[in-house]
């Protein structure tokens, strides 16, 4: 448990007599649509500012974040509640998400939903009520961006693997870190998705992306990412003997899509959260007779220069981030003072 500073206890009780003059605390929460976040959110270069910041907090443990609580009604879906307390940024909640890969085609919904609740640190009463699908969008990118920045920055082609919505952020925000690019190299189960990531963003970053097939992308990008789905049983997509000494891979699905073979011999392999790894390994989404592969480090620690990054150009180096809640809160924050600042979002009665 972490241990507030007095300054920091003097910032929570400022921030607590802010929002009494915005909202009649306990009796009221102030509620968001996605929309609304996205009008109050913050930008891509404050969305980079905030996670890092996040991140190395985390790193040096100024923190409380329990691991992921989870129910899961069908194999290839998951309920997570996801708690966080972010002293840094004057910021406790909890978000509660869903992702269901089948709603898209089967019930014309979206894949990820979910709301997030953030309270008032000093009286522990609710504030605000979210929509926690946009702030996931922007706060995951960022942490792969993050990564790849400190782990490979002379990076020329980098390699993305899903093209939905993490796919598409992911695209808009590792051209503010890898400022090398040469080109982007994007892959998806359905070509219509990967072709609009295409048409929609290469305007927007300048950058030429193309697509490419799985083996393609593996052979000629020092830098990949995948966002797909999280399975107890690998796809093993990208295969072990595609994969060469000096990359790095980021993978914000897990174990899902790379072989695993790459990950347990990889020179580094870095986690965002050991405790969380640690509990979908006892869940069963590594292999029972190996466990969770031998963890150098947590990429806050790699972001604060805590540890060291790579060392050697022929490094194989792996940074599995599967989402950590002191982020999602952290942005929660940035997005509640905005909202309470220009007056947008709704008051509901308690």
């Amino acid at each position: 448990m972490y241990k507030a500073t007095q300054s920091q206890f003097e910032a929570f009780e400022k921030q607590h007599e802010y929002f009494k003059t915005k909202l009649n605390l306990g009796k009221e929460v102030l509620w968001l649509t996605k929309e609304e976040c996205i009008q109050c959110g913050p930008t891509i270069e404050e969305t980079l500012e905030i996670v890092k910041k996040t991140m190395i907090e985390h790193g040096k443990n100024e923190y409380e974040m329990p691991a992921k609580v989870g129910i899961h009604p069908y194999d290839d879906v998951f309920f997570h509640a996801m708690p966080a307390y972010v002293p840094g940024s004057i910021a406790a909640g909890i978000k509660w998400i869903e992702c269901y890969p089948r709603n898209p085609v089967q019930y014309n919904l979206p894949q990820t939903t979910g709301l997030q609740i953030m309270n008032d640190i000093p009286t522990g009463v609710p504030v605000a009520i979210m929509d926690c699908t946009w702030l996931t969008a922007m706060r995951t990118p960022a942490v792969t961006s993050l990564a790849a920045e400190a782990l490979h920055p002379d990076a020329e082609y980098f390699g993305m693997f899903g093209c939905g919505v993490q796919g598409r952020e992911h695209v808009r925000y590792i051209v503010k870190t890898l400022k090398k690019l040469k080109k982007i190299y994007v892959s998806d189960v359905r070509e219509e998705v990967a072709d609009k990531l295409i048409a929609d963003i290469m305007p927007e970053i300048g950058i030429e992306i193309v697509k490419g097939t799985p083996q393609e992308i593996a052979k000629k990008c020092d830098v990949m990412s995948s966002a797909t789905i999280i399975l107890r049983e690998p796809l093993g997509v990208v295969k072990d003997e595609w994969i060469s000494p000096g990359q790095t891979i980021i993978p914000c699905d897990m174990n899902t899509f790379f072989d695993l073979k790459a990950q347990y011999r990889a020179d580094k392999y870095i986690v965002d959260s050991i405790d969380e790894h640690q509990l979908f390994a006892d869940m069963g989404y590594f292999p029972a007779d190996k466990g969770l592969p031998k963890v150098y480090a947590q990429t806050g620690e790699i972001l604060g220069g805590l540890k060291p990054g790579r060392e050697s150009k022929d490094e194989l180096i792996v940074c599995s981030n599967i989402g950590i809640s002191v982020n999602d809160i952290a942005m929660g924050q940035a997005i509640l003072s905005n909202a309470l600042e220009k007056g947008v979002g709704k008051m509901l009665p308690l």
